[in-house]
């Protein structure tokens, strides 16, 4: 009798990994929970957190611990990972994935390593899963125990990484061409998404690093085999990005910097011309306003050449002005 997909709620895929043969079995959507318990290799079991009788089904399955279970269903945004009776589980970051496009809006990933399983979980579609399993169908003989499988979800996170890193590289020499072009532009807007995606990465990338760090030296009974050998080649890559990913941080700050002071340059230029408009032009006020006066006995009232005079008066108070600016150095 063919079971109905319900029986394992939220599959997305299973691979059935025979080392032996150097194969992995892409098991069928309708299969069973009792096909999930192989003798022979182990099993790669991806879920889709948005079913809700997920959690239900990881109670009953064997081989988790209630610690593990938890690390597969939080909704917690932050990196974890933990090792504890010969299980690895957590939370590692990773990037959404859309049908036709990926993004870079963050997600997170759950995941449990034993020797006998490895449980991935989500509940967006994410890039480094995709791309580990078209890796797997490609060459499924260097899987030979599921600590593999892992080591490539963080290897494809990381290949994810670097080419983020170009893309971000690429829009900050394009910001760069027009700031320090002579006509000055304001590329602040531009550059505030590359800068939050960058400090976001440096700041998951540091957690990711210390925690596999502190998971590398748990006790020999709590790793599953072969995590220590993996956790080394794994802080080695992460380091490597991580050190490209600061770099792009500090060039991104030091550009924020180089448009803010272009900006306050000619904000300064523009307050120093207005200032020396006013100089020029407050002498002048001065004279128009002391003939402006309705007072009595004002000089050159009476006659007919009393405007001309007052013009006299207001070119001698430019002049004035301009030669008083010169002395001070001003202009």
């Amino acid at each position: 009798m063919v079971l109905q997909t319900s029986d394992i709620p939220g599959l997305v895929w299973a691979y059935h990994f025979q080392p032996e043969n150097r194969k992995a079995l892409r098991m069928p959507n309708e299969c069973s929970r009792s096909q999930l318990e192989v003798q022979d290799g182990f099993v790669w079991l991806h879920l889709n957190l948005a079913d809700a009788r997920v959690p239900a089904f990881l109670e009953t399955f064997p081989g988790l611990t209630e610690q593990a279970r938890t690390a597969l269903t939080t909704h917690d945004t932050h990196a974890a990972i933990a090792a504890e009776d010969q299980l690895l589980f957590g939370t590692l970051v990773d990037f959404q994935r859309e049908f036709d496009a990926d993004t870079r809006d963050i997600a997170w990933q759950h995941f449990a390593v034993s020797d006998r399983f490895i449980i991935t979980t989500r509940l967006q579609p994410l890039r480094s899963i995709d791309r580990a399993r078209a890796a797997i169908e490609k060459n499924a003989g260097k899987y030979s125990q599921p600590i593999h499988v892992f080591e490539t979800l963080v290897a494809e996170f990381q290949r994810t990484l670097i080419s983020l890193v170009l893309e971000m590289t690429e829009e900050l020499n394009v910001i760069e061409d027009f700031v320090y072009d002579n006509t000055p532009r304001d590329e602040r807007r531009r550059l505030a998404p590359v800068r939050r995606t960058v400090v976001r990465l440096h700041r998951h990338l540091r957690t990711v690093l210390t925690l596999m760090r502190r998971a590398s030296a748990a006790d020999d009974e709590d790793m599953p085999a072969g995590f220590e050998d993996v956790a080394g080649r794994l802080t080695n890559r992460l380091e490597a990005v991580d050190h490209d990913v600061y770099a792009l941080q500090e060039r991104a700050r030091l550009l924020h910097e180089e448009i803010d002071s272009k900006l306050s340059s000619e904000t300064n230029r523009h307050l120093y011309i207005l200032s020396l408009m006013t100089a020029f032009l407050l002498p002048p006020s001065l004279v128009t306003g002391f003939f402006g006066m309705n007072t009595s006995s004002l000089p050159f009232a009476e006659g007919v050449s009393g405007t001309l005079y007052a013009v006299g008066f207001i070119v001698l108070s430019i002049a004035l002005a301009w030669w008083l600016l010169r002395r001070a150095g001003i202009i």
